[in-house]
């Protein structure tokens, strides 16, 4: 008989870096990952794309802007309690613009291939 999965919060696990966001994996599969990242506040990550995968996320709380586009000149101000998307190998940085609370954001990434590019600059 199917069942129903929990993964604790204590049960995570180490997902893929960049600087500035620290991820932790709840599920994987071969075209899905189920992950929280946390944003310290103030913190600005590295410049980076999902690869083929779409990401599509929902902030639990604080403040993100995630900044694309040439020398991040575009930007999309997100809120707790907000949905947004992230296109395949759109090269972007999260901002937590927030110096007193961290931002914690839950993402569904969809398709194959590593989950995270790391990239200098744009």
């Amino acid at each position: 008989m199917p069942r129903i999965d929990v993964v604790r919060a204590n049960g995570l696990k180490k997902g893929s870096s960049t600087r500035g966001v620290v991820r932790a994996k709840a599920f994987e599969s071969a075209n899905v990952l189920v992950s929280q990242s946390r944003l310290a506040a103030g913190a600005i990550s590295g410049w980076h794309h999902h690869g083929a995968r779409h990401l599509y996320g929902f902030l639990a709380s604080g403040r993100l802007r995630l900044e694309y586009g040439p020398s991040g000149i575009k930007a999309a101000d997100v809120r707790a309690g907000d949905f947004f998307h992230i296109p395949p190998r759109l090269v972007h940085r999260d901002v937590n613009p927030s110096h007193r609370q961290r931002a914690v954001i839950v993402s569904i990434l969809l398709g194959g291939g590593p989950p995270v590019f790391n990239v200098d600059g744009v």
